[in-house]
């Protein structure tokens, strides 16, 4: 898809940077796999690379395979209102908790459900590959030739620093760990990882 909106858009690709985060991370790579100049640096963190189970939180490692991860999508729905209301102040002090605009929540509230698929819905059904992908990605390192940078927040509880830094190193990229921040870089510090991204033009 992402391919296909790239091509229609008419991007050039030679001056394209993506930046992908979370589950949006590891489609991008794969793609880069096959299409090496889809941009022209992508820049990756707070995601999932490689089956590493310990590094991530607990219920996302639940997710991963049954017989937790129909527990655990189940308790999560039940749950909606806590995550929607917790999951980006999660692992930070309370110093460091922000909070989300009020269009920004209400467009969560709005999105947890949709036509009968709630996001743990969802967020379950992409797990199902999750392992398979993430083993085929690691295989395939050597293919990976797109320009990269990792960004990482250092205080994220749901993918550890550990990850970016074992990714980073192994494919020879920059790593960025921002003290301080938790999974959502974007969202607790838009200027800083702004300025990260915009580095990469330059």
């Amino acid at each position: 898809m992402l391919k296909a909106y790239i091509e229609r858009a008419g991007i050039d690709r030679s001056k394209l940077v993506i930046y992908a985060t979370d589950i949006g991370a590891l489609p991008v790579l794969l793609l880069a796999l096959d299409e090496p100049t889809i941009a022209r640096q992508i820049i990756v963190g707070d995601f999932a690379p490689f089956d590493r189970p310990h590094h991530m939180w607990e219920n996302l490692q639940n997710l991963k395979a049954e017989p937790t991860a129909s527990p655990t999508r189940a308790y999560m729905n039940k749950t909606s209102d806590e995550i929607l209301q917790n999951v980006h102040r999660r692992g930070l002090s309370p110093a460091e908790q922000f909070d989300l605009r009020i269009d920004v929540q209400q467009d969560m509230i709005r999105s947890w459900s949709r036509d009968g698929v709630t996001s743990a819905d969802a967020f379950a059904h992409y797990y199902a590959s999750f392992t398979r992908d993430q083993q085929y990605l690691e295989a395939n390192l050597d293919r990976l030739k797109t320009p990269m940078k990792v960004i990482w927040g250092e205080k994220d509880i749901y993918i550890a620093k550990e990850m970016g830094i074992e990714f980073a190193g192994k494919i020879g990229a920059k790593l960025d760990l921002l003290p301080g921040i938790g999974h959502f870089p974007h969202l607790q510090n838009p200027k800083q990882t702004a300025e990260e991204i915009i580095a990469s033009f330059r």
